[in-house]
């Protein structure tokens, strides 16, 4: 496991740390390096099919094409059907993820819900299945590493930052740094939504996890304007993010926190090229 630096980052005049598990690897990083920890140190020979599924804009479908393609494993990827405009992209995750050797199948919305929920029936012992956004109890360990990290680096701060898809992510990472505050915001979803995707993982939640609610709807993956305007003002205060998840934290960090906060870089830049030509599209460029 790779330990990432650090980089300071100064936002309307406060200081923030920024864990940057994005330069990990170009493909293979950020949160979904940390979730494919336990499949990472997994033999390749007890393997031989990886199967998970979800959206097309997906940083952990990116991730697990990476990890297949190192390991040798085929990777199959399942959605709902998809965008002519999605599947003509030269870039982003979805191109990115077939050029790595993904096998996309898509499942027509009525029959989406049940198919994916007879997988875990379907398989052998030689394959695994990995729920959407890396939502798997082995992410666990990779969480604990990073946990250490933390620690070691013995930071002047007492609170850590990482937006939610599944949450897995900082659920795992609350249990593990019990002595620090862990924010998160739900960017898939509600609160109610985004606890109920955690307490299949641990229940009850622990209490230094503490979910930010936002004041106003937002859709997943979908171009607002306050999105592209804090994801330019981190870039030119020196660390680019993603559009999907980046965004929506650091809104509320700096609308609903003061304190010290170290950001958890969640990678996903490389999908930025498509989603900037859908903001382009919309006119918020």
């Amino acid at each position: 496991m790779i330990n990432s630096p650090i980089s300071k980052l100064i936002l309307d005049g406060r200081d923030f740390y920024v864990k940057r598990d994005d330069l990990i690897d170009p493909f293979l990083a950020g949160n979904k390096y940390r979730k494919l920890y336990t499949l990472l140190n997994t033999p390749s020979k007890k393997y031989h099919k990886i199967i998970s599924y979800g959206g097309t804009q997906s940083n952990a479908m990116l991730a697990i094409s990476a990890m297949c393609k190192t390991k040798g494993w085929e990777f199959v990827y399942y959605t709902k059907p998809v965008s002519d405009f999605q599947k003509e992209a030269k870039e982003g995750n979805y191109a990115n993820s077939l050029k790595l050797g993904m096998k996309h199948i898509e499942i027509e919305n009525e029959l989406y819900r049940d198919f994916i929920a007879s997988l875990a029936i379907t398989i052998d012992n030689k394959t695994f299945i990995i729920d959407q956004g890396g939502a798997v109890e082995e992410a666990k360990i990779g969480l604990e590493v990073l946990a250490n990290e933390i620690r070691e680096a013995n930071l002047p701060i007492k609170a850590v930052a990482t937006p939610s898809g599944t949450g897995t992510t900082a659920l795992f990472l609350a249990l593990a740094l019990s002595e620090y505050k862990i924010y998160t915001v739900p960017c898939i979803g509600d609160v109610e939504y985004l606890k109920e995707q955690m307490m299949v993982l641990h229940n009850p939640l622990p209490k230094n996890l503490i979910i930010l609610e936002p004041a106003k709807k937002y859709h997943f993956a979908k171009p607002y304007k306050e999105f592209f305007e804090i994801y330019k003002k981190t870039k030119d205060a020196g660390v680019e993010f993603d559009l999907l998840y980046a965004p929506s934290m650091w809104l509320h960090l700096l609308e609903s926190t003061n304190e010290d906060i170290l950001y958890i870089h969640s990678g996903g830049v490389s999908g930025n090229g498509s989603m900037l030509e859908r903001y382009e599209k919309k006119g918020f460029i």
